[in-house]
């Protein structure tokens, strides 16, 4: 291959990494405007001034583009809640506030991708295999973190519960218990339950804005896991 040659398939790609950035800018502009029922590959094409059946060359359907901007979400709050968790090893409580803070502040800045990931389903989409793993991340620093607590397992489950628990700790901490997996998955979802309730208004009148509410409950879902702050440990 020709070094002119190699230099303009090098341009090529780098014009098309553009213009599908600005494809996927533009989407979410319009889930800010329309909701994701409302995304429209038409309309993404009119607005960057392409023809229509030009943007089916980056994106073969609304679905795919769906698919894009539900992983680039997912990446995106997960890398927040790694990086905030990536705190002293020993201060498995400050890393946990840390991580759930990220979440919280990763939300209220992005309330479309947000709602695009957590929101209510699009219907006649179904999500393929390839958003499971940015989908998880979240999940995994919470059961890396309760692996570092090494907190006590409580009681025994109910055998269906153990059966579905364990699925999940082979996902996302396989040497934690059942018992202390599924206390996690209590907590995570009270963390996502607050922050869809704040971000969807309805707080509105009573708790908002929520910051005190927050802070106290992620400290109340780290004593029920069994995180323990660097002093009490």
């Amino acid at each position: 291959m020709t070094a002119t040659h190699s230099a303009s398939r090098t341009a090529r790609e780098r014009a098309r990494a553009e213009l599908t950035r600005e494809i996927k800018q533009e989407a979410r502009r319009q889930l800010a405007a329309h909701g994701a029922q409302g995304l429209s590959l038409r309309a993404v094409a009119r607005e960057l001034g392409m023809a229509s059946s030009a943007i089916y060359r980056y994106f073969p359907s609304r679905d795919e583009l769906l698919t894009a901007l539900i992983i680039e979400a997912y990446d995106a709050l997960g890398e927040a809640a790694e990086t905030a968790s990536a705190g002293p090893p020993a201060d498995v409580r400050g890393r946990w506030r840390a991580a759930c803070h990220a979440v919280r502040h990763w939300a209220l800045a992005h309330p479309h991708e947000y709602a695009l990931i957590y929101g209510s389903p699009v219907p006649g989409y179904q999500a393929p295999q390839a958003t499971i793993a940015p989908a998880v991340r979240v999940a995994r620093v919470i059961g890396g973190l309760l692996a570092d607590a090494r907190p006590r397992s409580p009681h025994a489950l109910p055998p269906e519960l153990a059966g579905q628990a364990a699925i999940v700790a082979a996902a996302i901490a396989p040497e934690e218990p059942g018992p202390v997996i599924t206390r996690g998955l209590i907590a995570l979802t009270q963390l996502f339950g607050m922050i869809s309730f704040e971000l969807f208004g309805q707080f509105v009148g009573s708790l908002d804005p929520a910051d005190a509410f927050f802070g106290y409950a992620v400290e109340q879902m780290a004593d029920f896991v069994g995180v323990v702050s660097e002093d009490a440990a």
